[in-house]
Order: C-alpha cells, then sequence, then structure tokens
C-alpha cells in the first residue's frame, strides 16, 4: 500500500475551539451557495453536540487555519436528522446508518479537502459498523459527485424531498452501501480505489488518543520554625 502526505492534517473536533473553527468554516462554504443558512451554521448546533456524532476539521500545515470540515451523525443515539423528513426502507432503518452534512471546504483550500472528508467519513463508518451512508444533495452537480462514489438514489423516481433542517430546500436523497464499497469500487474500476482504499494517509487520525490532563504538582509547604 502506497503512503502519501497531505497539505492539511483531518481529525475529528475535540475541544470546543476545534468545533467553533469548524462551523466558522462551514458558515463561509455554505454562504456562497446559500446565504440564508449562512449565519445559522455559524455556531454548534444540537446534533453537532450529540454523543454519537463526530465533526471532522481539516486545518492547513502551513497556515493553521480550518479549511474544511463534515459531520458524521451516527443512528446509535437515535433516528438520523434526515429522517424528520423521509422515512427510510424497514430494512434500512433496522441496521446501523449515518448521515453526512456540514461537508464544505472554505474557498481557495486545496481540491482535496472534499474527498479526504469523504475518506474520513467512510473510515468512520466502517469503525463503528455503520452499514448505510445517507446524504442529501441539493444540485445535479452534488448528485454526480456522490454517483461517483457510489451512492445511489433512495427513491427509484429520483424525487427531491424538503429538508426541514436544511431551509426546506429540496434535495435528492442517496445512500451508500459501506459494508460493499471496498468490492464496489475494486470490481468497477473506479477511479477513487486508491486513494480511497489503496492508500495510506497519515495527516487522516480520526481515532487518536486525546491529549493527557496535566495535573499540577502540590504546593511545596514550608516550615516555618515557632
Amino acid at each position: 500500500m502506497a503512503s502519501a502526505s497531505l497539505s492539511f492534517t483531518l481529525h475529528v473536533a475535540r475541544s470546543t475551539l476545534e468545533l467553533e473553527a469548524a462551523c466558522a468554516a462551514r458558515s463561509v462554504s455554505y454562504g456562497h451557495h446559500m446565504p440564508a443558512l449562512k449565519a445559522s451554521l455559524a455556531a454548534p448546533d444540537l446534533v453537532d453536540l450529540t454523543p454519537g456524532t463526530a465533526v471532522l476539521v481539516c486545518t492547513d500545515k502551513r497556515r493553521g487555519h480550518t479549511v474544511g470540515t463534515a459531520r458524521v451523525q451516527v443512528s446509535t443515539r437515535g433516528p438520523l436528522l434526515i429522517e424528520q423528513s423521509i422515512e427510510l426502507p424497514e430494512t434500512m432503518a433496522e441496521q446501523a446508518r449515518a448521515e453526512i452534512t456540514r461537508l464544505s471546504a472554505v474557498p481557495g483550500a486545496d481540491p482535496l479537502v472534499k474527498l479526504a472528508l469523504w475518506k474520513a467519513a467512510y473510515l468512520y463508518c466502517q469503525a463503528s459498523q455503520v452499514r448505510w451512508m445517507v446524504i442529501g444533495a441539493r444540485s445535479e452537480a452534488l448528485v454526480r459527485q456522490y454517483s461517483r462514489l457510489g451512492f445511489q438514489d433512495l427513491h427509484a423516481d429520483q424525487r427531491s424531498v424538503p429538508l426541514a433542517y436544511a431551509g426546506s430546500v429540496p434535495h435528492r436523497v442517496l445512500v451508500f452501501d459501506s459494508m460493499t464499497a471496498e468490492r464496489a469500487w475494486h470490481d468497477a474500476k473506479n477511479g477513487l480505489y486508491g486513494f480511497m482504499i489503496d492508500t495510506l494517509h497519515p495527516d487522516i487520525d480520526l481515532f487518536a488518543p486525546a491529549a493527557p490532563v496535566r495535573q499540577q504538582a502540590a504546593p511545596s509547604l514550608s516550615l516555618v520554625a515557632a
């Protein structure tokens, strides 16, 4: 397996500051396409703070700026956010699933940021034993990008569904079987196989242990003679 470095690091937000930096990045990114949502994305919401949700953060190595982010909500703590607006098939609703939202890169970011976020989301779902990845795509351009990764329409008629948490903007709902992905990419000779499966990216580090808590030394006691 080949190994390759990226111009950024990618990990799960582990502090309030990192979460706020991710929110600022997604606000800037979404502000280009959906100005009405810009303000609401600038601060953490309840899903960001829910156990079972991972907020991914890309940080530029040279400047130290946050250049991309995505959110992975796993169903272990209850229904996915998108399930407020759609009903998943029973067989899918009975299995572990995750919704990928807020995937974004700031203007001028390395073109690999979004692809690396998808790889990180896939690896996180694999490690969490998630079978189904679910997304909403608001444009045909995004549908084509996700289809290239192997996502398929949930609805056979390819209908668009208004999503309550996205300003009721109509989205195509796409699903992805993460358990069969590697074989499907390989058999289809998918051009992304090398990046997603056959290359180790040390800069994607999702499960690094949290920094140890520094314990303060006990204050020394000076004995004063009576």
